[in-house]
């Protein structure tokens, strides 16, 4: 009976935080106060981001079953059918035992009175085929369409690899330890990876793995960052006692990597939202380079820097379609209203920070996007109003050339979506 009663309050959380998030908070917020209250739970989480990756396509198959909307009071029980259908549907739970823990859990959510609708809606949703006739029912029609547009011989892996796992990989403080030594340690605990075949700081793990558990990563020997991510520090390519800027740095990830490895670089790391610069101040603590890093809370644009620098880093507020594998909740919170702004606040930091960009230096613009409207066409633009921008052209083994940048594409090589631009002032 205890048992019983451990694995409905089990789902009872998951319920309650798939229903944060459908009411518009973000996925890992919700999932890090979850952790903070309850402890990490694996059943929870996989119940949780399983359901969230997967909502788009559970509302079209369940919400046309519900004879009215359940009421804004009642949002968990949509969210409690949600996770039913998920367990039936992707995590090979039978569906009488899907239907009936989901029935059981109205007790745990304190509203016994909807079992009927519950068991009856998930029961006829778990045995139905896929929902309709789009082209991708768990998409947004608005970015099926922009990225068919944009990748029409590739729109169907993009959304293939949005609903998969995201591998769990790691940055390597390669000047601190080798790589292939590090390796050794993980296999020492018990913990499987590979070195990735084109990025020389990576390794991918076999399995997710909580980060506290992995060696060295309390004293920074490593750091969650997907490989497509580690690629800004070598590009940036700061010198000994070169001055860089990191003009959008949290969380700090991009910021460590300059400055583990090139440690006589003179950083300076910025963003606006004081929240944000504390999760910054944490990472450069963690990885040893806090006394090397300047950290300042600021708008750039609003409230320019007078300092010039050698290497300036764009890592710019965008859409995040390159990584919605690893925040799924994306495809529910982001709107095709939102691209305007986006653009404009990137186009503005462009011309803001290239003032801040001494002759002869170089700037690295990034995103985590695949949309062409935030890349290519937005470094197109910049170059032409600006007279002394001119475009260093690069290559790597994944991913495409762009008529300017590089893309990739989520799923290649295991990388997520993300794009490079690096840009040259004339001296």
């Amino acid at each position: 009976m205890a048992e019983t009663r451990h694995a409905l309050n089990l789902r009872a959380r998951a319920t309650r935080a798939v229903t944060a998030v459908l009411g518009g908070r973000a996925l890992d917020a919700v999932l890090d106060e979850d952790r903070a209250q309850h402890g990490r739970h694996g059943l929870v989480e996989e119940l949780v981001i399983g359901t969230i990756r997967h909502t788009p396509r559970l509302l079209a198959l369940s919400t046309p079953l519900l004879k009215r909307p359940f009421r804004k009071t009642d949002q968990d029980l949509q969210a409690l059918i949600l996770v039913g259908l998920y367990q039936a549907r992707f995590m090979a739970t039978p569906i009488p035992v899907a239907v009936s823990e989901a029935v059981a859990t109205t007790e745990a959510l304190g509203k016994p009175w909807a079992k009927g609708v519950v068991n009856a809606v998930l029961r006829a949703a778990a045995s139905q085929d896929d929902a309709g006739t789009r082209d991708d029912p768990n998409h947004p029609d608005w970015l099926v369409a922009r990225l068919k547009a944009a990748w029409p011989e590739a729109w169907r892996a993009i959304l293939a690899a949005n609903d998969e796992r995201a591998p769990l990989t790691l940055r390597v403080d390669t000047v601190r330890i080798a790589r292939i030594e590090y390796l050794h340690r993980l296999a020492a605990g018990g913990i499987s990876a590979h070195a990735h075949p084109l990025v020389d700081t990576a390794v991918v793990l076999a399995h997710g793995t909580p980060v506290l558990a992995l060696p060295g990563f309390s004293e920074g020997l490593v750091s969650v960052q997907d490989a497509a991510a580690q690629l800004a520090a070598p590009l940036l390519a700061a010198g000994a006692g070169d001055t860089v800027l990191d003009a959008c740095a949290a969380p700090g990830g991009k910021t460590g990597h300059i400055a583990q490895s090139m440690p006589q670089a003179h950083v300076t790391a910025v963003d606006h939202d004081p929240a944000r610069v504390a999760r910054l101040r944490q990472t450069v603590e963690r990885l040893g380079c806090d006394t090397r890093v300047r950290i300042l809370t600021q708008d750039l644009v609003a409230n320019p820097l007078a300092d010039r620098f050698r290497r300036i880093l764009i890592d710019a507020p965008c859409s995040a379609t390159g990584v919605i594998r690893r925040h799924p909740d994306i495809k529910l919170h982001r709107r095709v209203s939102d691209l305007t702004p986006l653009r404009l606040a990137q186009a503005r930091l462009l011309d803001r920070l290239w003032q801040n960009l001494l002759p002869g230096g170089t700037m690295v613009y990034a995103t985590c996007s695949v949309l062409p409207e935030e890349n290519e066409e937005q470094i197109l633009a910049f170059l032409e109003r600006t007279p002394d921008a001119r475009e260093e052209p690069w290559s790597f083994g994944a991913g495409r050339r762009s008529r300017a940048g590089w893309q990739f594409l989520p799923g290649e090589s295991g990388m997520d979506g993300f794009y490079y631009a690096r840009l040259v002032r004339h001296a």
